[in-house]
């Protein structure tokens, strides 16, 4: 394992140690790769994904951040058809920055509260 994806889980781990999602208030998680970015609304209790959005949804171009921003808003749009409004967000080590903070406004913009 290179020195920055071993940063980074220790940096995952570090913050899940502190943060746990239940049925009420999931857990938004958020996992970025190089082509695009995916987020999870977790029950850590139960053991289950409640929904999920990903940028292979997203049909429309535009720029990575665009796109994340729409990935949030997506997830949002589903997270209210399920009836939660309150997350607990999980950035997976990943610098709070650049599309990670763009997939958080769009959820925001959606009407989730974290």
């Amino acid at each position: 394992m290179n020195n920055k994806v071993l940063r980074r889980t220790t940096i995952h781990f570090r913050i899940r140690n502190k943060i746990s999602g239940t049925a009420q208030k999931p857990r938004l998680c958020v996992y970025r790769s190089n082509a695009g970015i995916y987020a999870q609304l977790i029950d850590d209790l139960a053991g289950q994904t409640i929904a999920s959005a990903s940028s292979k949804e997203i049909k429309v171009a535009g720029s990575k951040s665009e796109i994340a921003k729409q990935v949030g808003t997506l997830v949002a749009s589903k997270a209210k058809a399920k009836g939660i409004e309150n997350v607990v967000f999980d950035r997976g080590g990943f610098l709070y920055h650049g599309r990670v903070k763009s997939l958080a406004d769009g959820a925001r913009e959606g009407g989730l509260t974290f």
